[in-house]
């Protein structure tokens, strides 16, 4: 082993400490005072909130699609002074014509005796063919009124909780609609209700969505092809007086296919009626205002900045016409709308305007 060299040791002292600086005070943060309760208060009464309709800042194109149009309905025959003056007038004038057609047939048969017999077989074709006019009309006219009356039924119907009224509406119906092959199946399930016990009101409900569910889809498919068709002819007519003939048109040809699909078979003087009925609902109701700034709330204000004010025209026009297939529907129905929704104008703002419709889709979402 290696020695070590000896270390000298230190001896043990002592040491004296100064106090130093005094330590740093840190000063606690005050308690927070308490928030002051505010008392309890009410609201003046006099504060009245704005109605959706008629706040500017709702869009227009969903106050639009939720708009409940009122349920149109036929006018009530009254008597009337014009009525009895056209039928007074009408009489002298076949009376006129009648003497006409007698003195016509002898000057003939003065001149010849062929002529004669010609003129009054002529006649008698002229008269049986007026005759076959006159009761297609009255026909056509006792079928609308059918109609109106089954309508009518329907609804007292409805106030009964027996089965027996209402049993009597079903046969009704489907008498009315025993032409129509899209009832077939709606009138065989009908038939298997004969021997079941079911309220007057619930069997009302069933008989509607069973025969009037499929003609309320093609009535719908013919309202929209019939503005589609509007929309598009009107946003390229070159002339305002070729629209409204168009319209005029397209509005007479649904009225009638309306009136066909739901079982009534009108003639011209039943055709004058509807479309007499529709636009007197039209009038006392309103109709769609045709204007800049509603093309612009209804196709929005940057699509309608990027699209021509013809093709808004005839957007607009497409919804009129969609409005008038809708009174035509209410009107031509056999029976009210209760089970089944009633469409709207907003059932054809999407179909009519595709671009506006996935916008205000992307908004909900």
């Amino acid at each position: 082993m290696t020695d070590t060299p000896n270390i000298p040791r230190r001896k043990p002292a002592s040491f004296t400490l100064d106090s130093g600086p005094a330590p740093l005070q840190v000063d606690k943060p005050a308690p927070m005072d308490k928030p002051s309760r505010r008392a309890p208060g009410s609201f003046d009464e006099n504060i009245v909130m704005t109605e959706d309709a008629q706040d500017p800042f709702i869009e227009t194109t969903s106050a639009l699609s939720a708009q409940a149009l009122p349920e149109a309905t036929p006018r009530k025959r009254r008597f009337s002074f014009a009525r009895v003056a056209a039928g007074a007038l009408g009489l002298l004038f076949s009376l006129a014509t009648g003497l006409w057609i007698d003195s016509l047939i002898r000057d003939l048969f003065t001149r010849a005796d062929w002529l004669g017999y010609l003129a009054i077989a002529a006649a008698a074709i002229g008269a049986a063919a007026f005759l076959a006019v006159v009761a297609r009309e009255l026909a056509g006219l006792l079928q609308l009124n059918a109609v109106q009356a089954l309508k009518q039924e329907a609804i007292a119907a409805s106030l009964s909780p027996s089965a027996k009224p209402a049993r009597k509406v079903m046969d009704h119906l489907v008498g009315l609609l025993a032409a129509k092959p899209q009832t077939a199946r709606g009138r065989t399930r009908l038939k298997e209700t004969e021997g079941e016990i079911i309220d007057g009101p619930h069997l009302l409900d069933l008989t509607e969505r069973e025969l009037l569910a499929p003609l309320d889809r093609e009535a719908r498919t013919i309202i929209l092809n019939g503005a589609k068709r509007v929309s598009i002819v009107t946003a390229v007519s070159p002339r305002a007086l070729v629209d409204l003939g168009y319209v005029v048109y397209e509005s007479a040809r649904m009225i009638r296919a309306m009136a066909e699909l739901y079982g009534g078979r009108p003639g011209t003087f039943g055709m004058l009626r509807l479309m007499r009925d529709v636009i007197a609902h039209l009038a006392v109701t309103g109709s769609i205002a045709v204007g800049d700034s509603l093309i612009q709330q209804v196709l929005g204000h940057g699509l309608a900045s990027k699209l021509s004010a013809r093709l808004g025209e005839g957007v607009i026009n497409g919804l009129m016409t969609a409005r008038i297939g809708i009174a035509a529907m209410d009107l031509c129905r056999p029976m009210p709308f209760k089970a089944l929704r009633r469409p709207g104008i907003g059932d054809f703002i999407g179909d009519l305007t595709p671009g506006m419709s996935g916008r205000s889709r992307s908004a909900d979402d």
